[in-house]
């Protein structure tokens, strides 16, 4: 009962990640290809909720560490380079984000804050991308005699890139889709409803390449998810939704096409969940694959754990709530057309 309350929290804050902090990404990816004013809507847009965001990052480490050690320390040790270049995109992002916007001097370093904010919302998804794709490719074994056997063949191959440009291109969707109700401008509203139509074809094109490349990679992906009831319904009600969304899109409907994008992102994760569980990681060599069950802290951690979740959550979803209506409420509600 306690690891799968665990699992639960775990779960949420991976979808809550990905809704809120991918979104966020994506926004940053948007202006590689905006103009002046674009950038302004983005800023104004990202700018009062963007460290808001990373509380969910911070929940899915947290649990891991105190729910499921053995994950956690296999992940931080054979996949501790991607770890690292995503944590410093997250630190570069954010820091250059605060003087691009803030800062009192508005000179040529302007420039570079606004360089180093677009690498980094490009590079970052992609290589936590890789990561989700490295713990499901499973390509780590502690009995690696070489250091790239140990720490780069789990996440240097074709299959986690693929996962990693899956994600930079779902990331960029919902920040398309998130700032159409950010503008009263109908050329920029039109201009965000014609990227996320391009990004959500571009979604399912990256998506069926996740398929090929695991092939590649020995990954019987296609059979895996074909075998699971759960997942393929995921993906059909995910798939009737697309004509949907294009309606809600091409009605300019804001809060539709917001809940009917979410909603795929959700049914995405929840086939990867699915497909995944209860196994996280399945080693390579003599060493078991490291579930759920077979990793799970001691009774008396994982109740303390849960009880502080359920108290943090009792904490932080009033706050949360508070934060996006203060900030978003009476802009959202003067930006959403009738519907």
């Amino acid at each position: 009962m306690l690891i799968n309350i665990t699992i639960f929290f775990l779960g949420l804050s991976l979808v809550f990640y990905v809704l809120f902090g991918g979104a966020d990404f994506g926004a940053g990816v948007l202006e590689l290809i905006s103009g002046k004013k674009d950038r302004q809507t983005i800023a104004h847009a990202i700018g009062p909720v963007w460290e808001a965001n990373h509380v969910w990052l911070i929940l899915v480490v947290v649990i891991l560490f105190m729910g499921f050690p053995k994950i956690y320390s296999t992940i931080s040790l054979h996949l501790h380079i991607p770890l690292l270049i995503m944590l410093v995109g997250i630190i570069f992002r954010g820091t250059a984000f605060t003087f691009m916007n803030y800062d009192a001097i508005k000179d040529q370093s302007n420039q570079v804050y606004n360089a180093i904010f677009k690498i980094s919302s490009v590079v970052t998804p992609i290589v936590l991308g890789m990561l989700v794709g490295a713990v499901m490719l499973g390509n780590m074994s502690p009995e690696a005699d070489t250091f790239y056997q140990a720490f780069m063949a789990p996440w240097l191959n074709l299959f986690s890139f693929s996962v990693g440009l899956f994600c930079l291109v779902l990331f960029t969707f919902l920040a398309a889709v998130y700032l159409i109700g950010e503008t009263t401008d109908s050329e920029q509203r039109n201009a965000y409803i014609q990227s996320a139509k391009q990004l959500n074809g571009a979604a399912v094109i990256t998506g069926a390449l996740v398929f090929v490349a695991a092939g590649f990679n020995g990954l019987p992906l296609f059979d895996i998810f074909l075998n699971s009831p759960v997942a393929l319904t995921a993906a059909a009600v995910a798939t009737l939704m697309l004509p949907l969304l294009w309606m809600s899109l091409r009605g300019a409907k804001v809060v539709w096409s917001r809940i009917l994008a979410a909603g795929q992102v959700v049914l995405i994760l929840l086939a990867w969940f699915w497909i995944q569980y209860p196994v996280v990681i399945n080693m390579e060599g003599s060493e078991a694959a490291l579930t759920f069950y077979n990793t799970a802290a001691p009774s008396a951690t994982l109740f303390q754990l849960v009880i502080a979740l359920i108290v943090g959550s009792c904490i932080i979803l009033p706050f949360l709530y508070f934060l996006m209506k203060t900030f978003k409420g009476k802009q959202f509600r003067s930006n959403t057309s009738p519907n």
